[in-house]
């Protein structure tokens, strides 16, 4: 869904909305100050996923609702989100060639957050006390006072996942 100016350039209105729709769903669940880098994470990262998951390219209003649960199964604990992103965007840059126009501003736009979530790393609660590297004499379980240092989109996930649920 690209829209175009007066002037004939593309305006990245696919993007704009998936990042409007994730920026929503996060304020509305209350779940991490906006403003803070892990909001940012969570936003980003949902925002991708409502982007990449628009197959047909037409995000709406109406379809918001009844996309929450494939958003919620893309983002579930144990899918390979970061191996759909890959896939997602090697389709859409293929679609997008075949098409023989210029770089689409929606996938650049995607593809600048996808950058920012994959090569920034927060320090955060330890979300996953089973990988390897971490003090094996720590039990299992979720201790909040254990932080390591995090890809961002790893934390963008469950924040993500947990304000859909809340929605």
């Amino acid at each position: 869904m690209n829209g175009t100016s007066d002037g004939g350039l593309a305006v990245p209105m696919a993007w704009l909305y998936a990042e409007y729709i994730a920026d929503e769903l996060l304020r509305t669940g209350r779940l991490i100050p906006a403003g803070t880098l892990e909001f940012r994470a969570g936003r980003d990262t949902l925002a991708l996923t409502i982007y990449l998951s628009d197959a047909a390219g037409e995000l709406s209003g109406i379809r918001v609702v009844s996309q929450l649960d494939e958003w919620l199964s893309l983002t579930a604990y144990g899918h390979p989100w970061r191996d759909w992103v890959h896939t997602r965007f090697l389709a859409l840059g293929e679609e997008a060639h075949e098409r023989g126009g210029g770089e689409d501003p929606d996938l650049e736009l995607a593809r600048a957050a996808w950058r920012w979530l994959d090569r920034t790393e927060l320090f955060a609660t330890n979300l996953d006390p089973g990988r390897p590297g971490i003090d094996d004499d720590i039990p299992p379980g979720l201790d909040e006072n254990v932080r390591v240092w995090t890809p961002a989109w790893q934390l963008g996930l469950p924040l993500g996942h947990l304000a859909m649920h809340l929605f």
